[in-house]
């Protein structure tokens, strides 16, 4: 046994225990016949750093992995990074800027070395830090979406899809991110609303005959347009559908066709249609036989305006940017007499009405998102997902909380074609290549595509990337050796146990790898899907670094320790909510750890080492028979809540029993036992070691530094806590009728002490205790634990009636504890103290009902002020009927 220091220090341990873990190995123990178990990380970008959400999600894993170890399982947590195609080429991008190079100065392998260079100095950066929170990961077998194998597996699974039809070359729009200078998903948009306007235009029509209204916020797009769409059952345009109207500034003649698009009750009830950038236009335009192919487009990759293919765009717009041209063209618009003022309400005209607009983003580039038609790659994604939908409804795959099987669904039966080519030099180049008649090859290497075309055809390869979702949809398999299995250990371990994400990427990843994993392996790449809230700042805003209000883990590390964090994360982890950050709880977790800390220093002072069996000693005394049915009931809850991933309830129930039970009630029942007899101390000394030892076990997949150095330092231990056997919960060492004496006793003392305070009692001043209507139960409890309670609560129990004059009344079960203090405070002072507090209490009380009850402060006031009037009030409701109890008890 080796003595612990006086202060707990977290920084002192953490580093040490880490880099043992590692090197012996124990992230992954040799169990060859052992149930395995596996979980994978959503792998982190290569580029980056440790953020609050991380720490949460690998948090969860990591206790639900270090549980299975504990419960003998063969337990990996499979591991690696992602390449992150845009975000990686954006960081070497920006570096060589800072040098005053740019990417177009180098080729693309000279450019693709310098990425490698950049990963190899700086990529590791996060898997440092996700050892620094304590992350039992399988980093012997790390992975890298680019690595080798890995990189074969992607190919693979792209031919193989082209080859069965389910992934194909298609002319649509996409989301293009000029900024970039790439096609973006749906889901890396962000719409933020911005000031615009809303102008309203006349069409003439080409007869001369009259003019058709249209309405538009983006009036440079009408430079493209190909229709004008009119809803088939509007009466107003019946006679115009098929005529034709002469665009202005362009010439073109365009026709006015009939489509449920157009809604009769919006403005005109007539749509200006540019199937090459915009979606429902493309829509509109597919159903109108327009051709992908023959839709006009009329922006470039830097969204700048180009010609037409029917070169009807006038000089002086090419070239401009979409802001420049969209001031140019109402301008113009206005030249000609077709642009309809907006008449504000005091009668002034203005261009166009003002209106807050719904305007996509990039979330990486922050530049508008421009709708684009754009030859790339696609996936049928509709197909891919029947099978990953019947996976959920069959109840294959569990999502938890089951809340979020209806956005699943809705979104899986909506999906549209996945587009998985991205305009970048960094990622898995797409292996197509195309020969000059316009045949494409598709294959895993170049060889094998010129054997298909034959010998003399010219082939260049595909210049774009995949999406890097694509390759990471393949993470639960193609981590695992897949198509070879070249790694025997790996085999049979594809199907996860359970998966953990935050919401955010249910689709990004959750449901990809549902699809793929499926389709490639006929299995399910989890059976459990659970789906954790995100870290939202102390107010409950959005944490984000334009607002300032991110925190930094490793800050938080570095004050309180990775167990103080680990815990808040589990604490305040409640199914289906966000979090609220709350650095005076990880502040209070270290405190937390602080009193196990001193409580096993209690227990070294004290004789009390490590435990020889995981089974219960034998005992005789009521309080060490009331701490073993505690500590098993401890463990039946723990497994319970671990099962069902009730993170918040799992640590909350080894908290207060650690905290509660164990430092402040068991240890002080047993002090005179320590230092009394040598029998039952001997006893108390064999319980108290092994309820310890089951502390530590229980809270290590929470708090594993402190409880790995708390381990060793109760005696020799044959193996590391890490790999240490989990509690067994067997109720038959569960006693009832000692486990209620000593609850009746905790009552008791709880009562008291409580009274005493909210008396002004002096703490050190000893009470009286008389007792009415005892049963004979409660008076041989009195016998037994007598000594206990005048210590605990500083009274001494006295036969006969309570003398006459005020006294504290408690009522407990079926007896009344009197305890007279007529000699030890002024009762009328303490009559008046209370009944003054009272009526402050009551009148707060009844001011803040009065607030809340007033609808028009509930329905104005910031939900923050709202929120906190409620709990004031509940506050003030609690505070005068505690004082009322008080009050009542001075008998």
């Amino acid at each position: 046994m080796s003595e612990l220091p006086k202060t707990f220090d977290p920084a002192a341990i953490e580093a040490r225990w880490y880099a043992h873990w590692e090197q012996c190995g124990l992230f992954r123990p040799e169990r060859p016949n052992a149930t395995p178990w596996t979980i994978v990380n959503p792998p982190p970008n290569v580029t980056g750093s440790l953020h609050i959400g991380h720490a949460l999600d690998n948090t969860l894993q990591d206790i639900l992995v270090r549980h299975a170890r504990l419960q003998g399982k063969d337990a990996r947590w499979v591991v690696g990074t992602d390449h992150a195609g845009i975000a990686t080429q954006m960081v070497v991008e920006r570096q060589m800027n800072a040098a005053g190079q740019k990417r177009t100065d180098f080729t693309r392998d000279a450019f693709i070395e310098k990425v490698w260079d950049w990963k190899a100095e700086s990529g590791g950066q996060i898997t440092g830090q996700l050892r620094r929170l304590g992350c039992s990961m399988d980093w012997a077998n790390e992975r890298f979406t680019m690595d080798e194998g890995f990189s074969k597996a992607v190919l693979k699974v792209f031919v193989e899809l082209h080859r069965q039809g389910l992934l194909y070359r298609d002319k649509r729009l996409v989301n293009w991110d000029p900024g970039l200078g790439t096609a973006i998903s749906d889901l890396e948009v962000e719409t933020r609303e911005v000031r615009g306007s809303f102008w309203r235009l006349r069409y003439p029509l080409a007869d001369g005959s009259g003019f058709i209204e249209v309405a538009t916020t983006r009036p440079e797009t009408m430079l493209a347009d190909m229709a004008v769409a009119v809803h088939p059952d509007d009466a107003r345009y019946t006679a115009l559908i098929g005529k034709q109207v002469r665009l202005p500034i362009t010439g073109r003649l365009i026709p006015i066709l009939a489509d449920e698009h157009a809604d009769p009750e919006l403005g005109s009830g007539a749509v200006k249609i540019t199937p090459g950038h915009d979606f429902n236009d493309f829509e509109v335009g597919r159903r109108a036989g327009f051709e992908a192919r023959d839709m006009l487009n009329m922006l470039d990759a830097k969204a700048r305006i180009v010609q037409t293919a029917d070169g009807l765009i006038p000089d002086a717009f090419l070239g401009l940017s979409t802001a420049d041209a969209r001031k140019a063209v109402v301008a113009r618009l206005k030249d000609e007499g077709v642009l309809i003022p907006h008449v504000d309400k005091d009668g002034a005209e203005h261009d166009a009405e003002p209106r807050t607009i719904q305007t996509p983003f990039g979330d990486r580039s922050g530049v508008v998102i421009e709708p684009w038609l754009t030859d790339q790659w696609y996936v049928d994604a509709k197909t891919l997902a029947q099978p990953a939908i019947e996976a959920v409804r069959s109840g294959a795959v569990k999502i938890v909380p089951k809340s979020w099987e209806k956005t699943y669904f809705n979104w899986m039966e909506n999906i549209q074609p996945w587009c998985v080519s991205r305009q970048l030099w960094w990622g898995h180049r797409i292996p197509a290549w195309f020969a000059d008649d316009g045949r494409v090859f598709v294959a895993e290497t170049y060889e094998a595509a010129q054997a298909e075309a034959g010998e003399g055809v010219a082939l260049k390869q595909d210049e774009d990337v995949l999406d890097t979702w694509f390759s990471s949809a393949l993470w639960p398999f193609a981590t695992l050796g897949w198509p070879e299995n070249t790694d025997p250990t790996l085999g049979g371990r594809y199907s996860n146990d359970v998966l953990i994400s935050g919401f955010d990427i249910l689709f990004f990843w959750d449901a990809r790898m549902l699809m793929q994993g499926i389709h490639f392996m006929k299995e399910v790449p989890f059976k459990t899907l659970y789906l954790h809230g995100l870290v939202r700042a102390a107010d409950g805003a959005k944490m984000s670094k334009s607002k300032g209000n991110t925190v930094d883990p490793l800050g938080l590390i570095d004050r309180y320790g990775a167990d103080a964090l680990r815990f808040f994360m589990a604490a305040m982890e409640s199914q289906g909510r966000d979090i609220k950050m709350d650095e005076k709880r990880v502040e209070g977790y270290r405190n937390f750890a602080t009193k196990l800390w001193n409580a096993t220093r209690f227990a070294q002072a004290n004789g009390i080492g490590a435990s020889t069996t995981i089974e219960p000693p034998r005992a005789e005394l009521a309080v060490n028979r009331w701490i073993i049915a505690e500590t098993i009931e401890t463990v039946q809850a723990l497994d319970l809540a671990l099962a069902d991933l009730r993170f918040d309830g799992a640590a909350n129930t080894i908290y207060q029993f650690t905290w509660s039970r164990f430092c402040d009630w068991y240890l002080e029942l047993i002090k005179p036992v320590l230092q009394g007899g040598a029998e039952s101390g001997e006893e108390t000394r064999a319980v108290a070691g092994w309820v310890l030892d089951q502390i530590l076990v229980m809270l290590h997949p929470f708090m594993p530094f402190i409880t790995e150095e708390l381990w060793h330092a109760l005696g020799a231990r044959s193996n590391d806590l890490l790999v240490a056997r989990w509690p067994m919960a067997d109720a038959r060492a569960i006693d009832p009728a000692a486990r209620e004496e000593i609850d009746w006793l905790v009552r008791l003392v709880s009562e008291i002490r409580a009274a005493r305070t909210e008396l002004n009692v002096p703490p050190g001043a000893r009470l009286s205790l008389h007792v009415r209507d005892a049963s004979g139960e409660t008076a041989e409890r009195l016998a037994r634990q007598g000594a206990v309670l005048a210590r605990l609560a500083r009274v001494d129990a006295v036969a006969g009636d309570a003398p006459a004059g005020g006294a504290l009344q408690i009522v407990v079960d079926e007896a009344t504890f009197v305890l007279p203090l007529g000699d030890v405070i002024d009762l009328d002072a303490e009559r008046a103290r209370l009944t003054k507090a009272i009526a402050a209490a009551e009148k707060e009380r009844d001011a803040l009902a009065g607030r809340l009850g007033n609808a028009s402060f509930v329905e104005r006031a910031k939900p923050e002020a709202v929120e906190k009037a409620r709990a004031d009030h509940a506050d003030k409701m609690t505070e005068a009927a505690r004082l009322h109890a008080a009050l009542g008890r001075l008998g």
